[in-house]
């Protein structure tokens, strides 16, 4: 081995014992590598390809019959006991930021190639409750969009809507009950704008979608000329 390689693989190996690379969704710390996630994580991630659909998906369907969108896409699959879960789970309850600015950028670069995606002009964040945030330390919609800013240059807006009131978890209602729990829970903030051509909605994960249709009616009474869709890391099956 040449001196030049031996002093690049000293430096790697002593980089990688100062600053050791953990994988972000099982936290396994594997070699020095330009991969944030382990190779046994990235392979059991259940991606949608949605890019790659021509007929309806099934969040398309989730919203039929509720709300008008222009677009809809996901990432992931979710399920439970599922990679997708994990990852969730890191996001939302364990202090990992860095996931959602990871798989955001993902959808970014996919996002741009889509011809329904390709005049959004704003992403707005699921608001969580300040009182929420602050417990958490950040809105992980939030953390999404911002990934997704990065790789599409489209400008991330957390002044348009808000979370009113503090609601309990969602996990374990029905459907109906979700809906009921939304509504009256998110307002318009600010003064009507205009020239706003396609906004984008961005949350975690869609279940029942309650949560969403509920900021969808609220921006569309607000902006009735404006395209809205709607983003989400990941969808239930």
């Amino acid at each position: 081995m040449k001196p030049a390689s031996k002093f690049n693989k000293w430096t790697r190996d002593l980089l990688h014992v100062l600053y050791p690379q953990n994988c972000l969704i099982c936290q396994y710390e594997f070699n020095q590598s330009r991969l944030a996630i382990c190779p046994v994580c990235i392979s059991e991630l259940s991606y949608t390809n949605f890019e790659d659909y021509s007929e309806a998906t099934n969040l398309d369907k989730l919203f039929w019959g509720r709300v008008n969108l222009s677009g809809t896409y996901a990432l992931l699959r979710f399920k439970q006991q599922s990679s997708t879960q994990r990852i969730l789970h890191e996001l939302k309850y364990n202090n990992n930021p860095e996931i959602g600015l990871y798989f955001g950028r993902e959808m970014g670069a996919i996002l741009k190639q889509l011809p329904v995606f390709s005049d959004m002009d704003a992403l707005i964040p699921v608001p969580l409750h300040p009182k929420k945030e602050f417990i958490r330390g950040y809105n992980q919609a939030e953390v999404i969009c911002k990934g997704i800013s990065e790789t599409t240059q489209v400008s991330l807006r957390k002044d348009l809507l808000k979370r009113t009131s503090f609601t309990e978890s969602q996990t374990k209602k029905s459907r109906t009950s979700r809906w009921d729990n939304m509504q009256n829970r998110f307002a318009i903030r600010g003064r009507k704008e205009y020239g706003l051509r396609h906004l984008v909605v961005v949350d975690d994960v869609a279940t029942t979608g309650s949560t969403l249709e509920t900021c969808v009616r609220i921006l569309q009474d607000r902006f009735p000329k404006t395209q809205i869709s709607i983003v989400v890391l990941a969808v239930a099956e």
